[in-house]
C-alpha cells in the first residue's frame, strides 16, 4: 500500500525542508533589505511628516494586498493613509488623492503598467513618490521623489515567480515606516488606544472612573453625625460601600459590610452607634479621572469591591464598583 505522503512526491520531512527553505530565504531577504536601510528611509519619514494631506499607498496584486495592511498600520498609529487599488485608479478612483498628499507605490519591479500610468498623475498634481521596489533604477523609481530598496533579488518560491520573499520585505518595511513615524509624532499608548475604543487596550486606557461610578442618590454618602441605623439602610438600598463625611464634606471614613458583619456579630443593639465608631478612617480611595483599570488593581490587591471616588479637594463624588468595571470589559 502506497504511503499518503507519496502522492506528492514526498513526506514529511520533504515538507519540513521546503518549509525551512522558504523562511531561511525570507530571513535573508530581510536581511539584506536592513543593509539598505539608511538616508533614503530617513528622507522618507521627513517627507511624510513634512505633508499635510495623506499617505495614498497603492499596488496591485500581491504587493496591493500589502499595501492595504501598510495603510491600516499607518493609520492606527496616527499618520492619516488610504489605500488606493491602482486599477481602480486608473477608473476613477484618482478623485481621493490631494496634492497635499503623499504616495507610497509598491512594486517589486517598478515597471508595474497600472502604476507606471499613474505616475504622471500623481507628479502633475504635485503629491510625491515614494516608490518601494526592488529595482532602484526602474521607471517607478526614476520619477520618485524617495526610492526605498527593498533589496529582493530573488523569491522564496522555487521558480521565482510567486511574490513572497519580497512582499514579506514591503511588508516589514511598511512597518518600519510605521513606528519611525509613531515615534517622531510621540504617539502614545493612549493616542493609540483612542484609535482603538473597542479594543481592550483602548477601553484600559480610556475607561475612567468617572465613566463607571455610582454618584447622587445612587452613592452611599452620610454625615459623622448618622448612626448605625441610618447606614444599614442606606448600605441597603445601595452597593458595596457608604462613605462618611464631615462638616465640610471631604471623606472622614468608610463602612463596608465586613465592617457591619463585625459588629453585628459583637453587639446584639447597634442601631444607635455612631458610624465614627465603626468606619474605617484610612480607607482606599480613588481620585476622579483615575483610569478603571488603576481601580481594579487596587481592588484586587486590597481585596475590596468597591471604592469611593475623590474631587481635587478631598469630597467623595461617587463609589466606584468592582462589577461595573468588570462589566464594562476591559478584560
Amino acid at each position: 500500500m502506497e504511503r499518503p505522503e507519496d502522492d506528492h512526491g514526498g513526506g514529511a520531512g520533504d515538507a519540513v525542508a521546503s518549509a525551512l527553505r522558504v523562511i531561511q530565504s525570507e530571513i535573508a531577504a530581510l536581511e539584506s533589505m536592513a543593509q539598505r536601510v539608511g538616508p533614503e528611509f530617513a528622507a522618507a519619514v521627513d517627507l511624510i511628516l513634512g505633508r499635510p494631506g495623506r499617505i495614498i499607498v497603492t499596488g496591485v496584486g500581491k504587493s496591493g494586498l500589502i499595501g492595504r495592511k501598510i495603510a491600516a498600520t499607518l493609520a492606527s498609529t496616527g499618520t492619516a493613509s488610504y489605500f488606493l487599488h491602482a486599477g481602480e485608479g486608473l477608473h476613477g478612483d484618482l478623485g481621493v488623492v490631494h496634492r497635499d498628499d503623499a504616495i507610497i507605490c509598491l512594486s517589486r519591479s517598478g515597471d508595474t503598467d497600472e502604476l507606471n500610468r499613474l505616475v504622471p498623475v500623481f507628479n502633475k498634481l504635485g503629491a510625491p513618490i515614494i516608490a518601494v521596489t526592488a529595482r532602484p533604477g526602474s521607471v517607478l523609481a526614476r520619477h520618485a521623489a524617495v526610492t526605498l530598496d527593498l533589496g529582493v533579488h530573488e523569491e522564496a518560491c522555487p521558480h521565482d515567480l510567486a511574490p513572497t520573499s519580497s512582499t514579506t520585505a514591503m511588508l516589514v518595511l511598511g512597518d518600519a515606516l510605521a513606528i519611525a513615524l509613531l515615534e517622531r509624532r510621540g504617539f502614545r499608548r493612549e493616542d493609540y488606544a483612542f484609535l482603538h475604543p473597542a479594543g481592550n487596550l483602548g477601553k484600559r486606557l480610556l475607561l475612567r472612573v468617572d465613566d463607571l461610578m455610582e454618584t447622587g442618590v445612587r452613592a452611599a454618602i452620610l454625615p459623622r453625625t448618622a448612626r448605625m441605623k441610618d447606614a444599614v439602610l442606606e448600605m441597603a438600598a445601595k452597593r458595596g460601600i457608604c462613605a462618611i463625611v464631615d462638616g465640610d464634606g471631604r471623606l472622614a471614613g468608610v463602612i463596608t459590610t465586613g465592617d457591619l458583619n463585625r459588629l453585628v456579630e459583637s453587639q446584639e443593639h447597634f442601631f444607635d452607634v455612631p458610624v465614627t465608631d465603626v468606619m474605617n478612617t484610612n480607607p482606599k480611595v480613588m481620585e476622579a479621572g483615575s483610569l478603571a483599570f488603576t481601580a481594579y488593581n487596587k481592588m484586587e490587591e486590597h481585596r475590596v469591591i468597591a471604592l469611593p471616588v475623590l474631587d481635587p479637594g478631598g469630597q467623595p463624588i461617587g463609589v466606584v464598583h468592582l462589577h461595573d468595571i468588570m462589566r464594562a470589559g476591559i478584560f
